[in-house]
């Protein structure tokens, strides 16, 4: 799995996981006639899902409903890839989600910056970091997160 799919399923992750605390269920019959159609898969056993699932899906589908052609392209995509996950990957992706959401807030900014600096590479360069973080021994590697961590990134750079 490369790196953007384990992203891209740790995004579907934090939605899955987004107020689940606080549920108190879904009646279908209180869902919009859009979500109704959009959720219409999930009819015949929407009683049988626990409260917290259904806020989660009513929730989802309203965001998706509110989104624009593109990101409604995106977030199909991100699901299709979640669906494609073995239980064990999506459970790792749960806890690396977790681990980041552990994070103090600017560590998580730092890597969410990184990320976005990364993603607007081109693809070439992107290949050839890859490349040359593949060639590093562990120790190397870990030096590398240390300093990334302790030091303000340079405008411009990855």
């Amino acid at each position: 799995m490369t790196r953007a799919q384990r992203l891209a399923a740790l995004a579907i992750a934090a939605l899955a996981f987004a107020g689940a605390a606080a549920a108190q269920g879904v009646r279908w019959d209180d869902l919009s006639d859009a979500q109704k159609q959009l959720l219409a898969p999930q009819k015949d056993h929407w009683t049988e899902l626990d409260a917290a699932h259904q806020e989660q899906i009513a929730r989802g589908a309203q965001r998706y409903l509110e989104m624009n052609r593109g990101d409604r392209a995106a977030a199909t995509q991100r699901f299709q890839s979640w669906q494609k996950l073995s239980p064990e990957e999506r459970s790792a992706v749960r806890q690396r989600y977790q681990e980041f959401r552990r994070l103090p807030p600017g560590e998580r900014q730092q890597l969410l910056d990184t990320y976005r600096r990364y993603r607007t590479m081109p693809p070439e360069r992107r290949l050839e970091l890859r490349q040359r973080f593949r060639q590093l021994t562990p120790e190397q590697r870990r030096v590398l997160r240390e300093r990334r961590l302790t030091r303000p990134l340079a405008p411009g750079r990855p």
